[in-house]
């Protein structure tokens, strides 16, 4: 019964770290005004990481987008956009781009 035993433990080994990696991640919030792009100076993101936008809702939204759209301000047709006014993205492994798009402004993050 070894066999059964080591499955056991690797199934624990499994379940523990999941359960650490999803307690490591951080939860930053970010809010939702103009020069956020400076906000993560200084900090280092890992992935599961949550960034939190806090806004009014009607006057912001925050979109999800890839390192060309940021770079134009110019968000593809059928970006993911976020509108609550507490939109919590979770960060993927690489590089994470974000923007906001409204009737006023574009806003790089």
């Amino acid at each position: 019964m070894v066999g059964g035993s080591i499955g056991k433990v690797a199934t624990a080994l499994v379940a523990l770290c999941c359960v650490v990696f999803v307690t490591q991640a951080t939860e930053y919030h970010v809010g939702w005004v103009f020069n956020v792009q400076s906000y993560g100076w200084g900090k280092i993101f890992t992935a599961g990481d949550v960034l939190v936008f806090d806004y009014v809702p009607g006057t912001h939204n925050v979109v999800e987008v890839d390192e060309a759209e940021w770079g134009a301000c110019k968000p593809r047709p059928g970006a993911r956009t976020h509108t609550s006014g507490h939109d919590r993205i979770t960060l993927h492994r690489g590089t994470n781009y974000s923007s906001a798009v409204s009737p006023v402004t574009v806003t790089k993050a």
